[in-house]
């Protein structure tokens, strides 16, 4: 069974070629035979002056990126694709991007929640953009895991040196260890790395478990998720319900109309699909 899969990078992934080729790596070690995962970050120029760990930081530039996140969504359906992957913890425009097409849309926190729970009774979360604990904590509660959900730790290092992790990884795999066992201790029997640089970096290290506790593979996770998904939907017709506010689907037309309307500097959603490469 063929399966295309649309991953969506909250980075401008060409800027990171070292990171590009690691996801690339690791989406061929997960993914089943016959599972094509073609690899999208945001469009050039996205990071003229600062990146996504310091923008995602602020809930008001996140907001403003999450347009790239819905017409990304609305490409990868027009392109074929057979499900969308958001991947990046804090889950910009989830649910928007579900109302807008009938292909699954898989949200790397959402996803990575759901599957802890499979694995243990409390998960935590340890993070290195700190300002986020409190959005990841409301997702949570947001997603129904309140029961579940044993809080967010700080990794105590930033964006950059989580980058320089894939050179000499032991620094940032020795914060990781510590702050796992400072949730362990307040009773998390199971660990979702975010983000994803932090979690990839942990796949290639192969620290998938500290003592007991287990670390989700969360970029994997988003791709099995998205596979069972996809083939639920090719034999039972299985998609997302268009009931109540929240999933109603809006007309085409108008949506695009209002894209239009409000794009801050002009660029063509038919565009989107420069310099995206596919893994096989």
């Amino acid at each position: 069974m063929t399966i295309r899969l649309w991953h969506q990078s909250f980075t401008e992934l060409d800027r990171l070629p070292g990171y590009k080729a690691a996801l690339g790596e690791h989406f061929r070690s997960v993914a089943a035979e016959g599972t094509e995962v073609t690899l999208n970050g945001m469009d050039p120029g996205t990071y003229p002056s600062e990146y996504p760990g310091t923008d995602i930081a602020f809930a008001a530039i996140q907001q403003l990126h999450t347009r790239q996140m819905l017409e990304h969504a609305i490409e990868a359906e027009r392109q074929g694709f057979d499900a969308y992957l958001l991947s990046t913890l804090p889950d910009p425009g989830l649910m928007e991007a579900r109302t807008l097409v009938d292909i699954p849309v898989i949200g790397y926190g959402f996803a990575a929640m759901h599957i802890a729970c499979f694995l243990g009774s409390r998960f935590g979360i340890v993070c290195f953009i700190d300002e986020l604990a409190p959005l990841y904590a409301e997702n949570a509660l947001r997603y129904g895991f309140a029961a579940h959900s044993g809080g967010v730790r700080p990794l105590g290092l930033g964006f950059t040196e989580v980058v320089r992790g894939y050179e000499r990884p032991e620094p940032v795999l020795s914060a990781f260890r510590d702050a796992v066992r400072a949730l362990a201790a307040g009773g998390v029997d199971v660990v979702i790395p975010g983000e994803a640089p932090l979690a990839l970096l942990l796949q290639r290290s192969r620290l998938q478990r500290v003592d007991e506790i287990p670390v989700i593979d969360t970029l994997g996770a988003g791709v099995k998720l998205a596979e069972a998904l996809v083939g639920l939907r090719r034999s039972s017709g299985m998609e997302v319900t268009r009931q109540g506010y929240f999933y109603r689907r809006p007309p085409r037309r108008r949506f695009e109309e209002l894209l239009r309307f409000y794009r801050a500097s002009p660029s063509s959603t038919a565009e989107t699909g420069k310099g995206h490469s596919p893994v096989r």
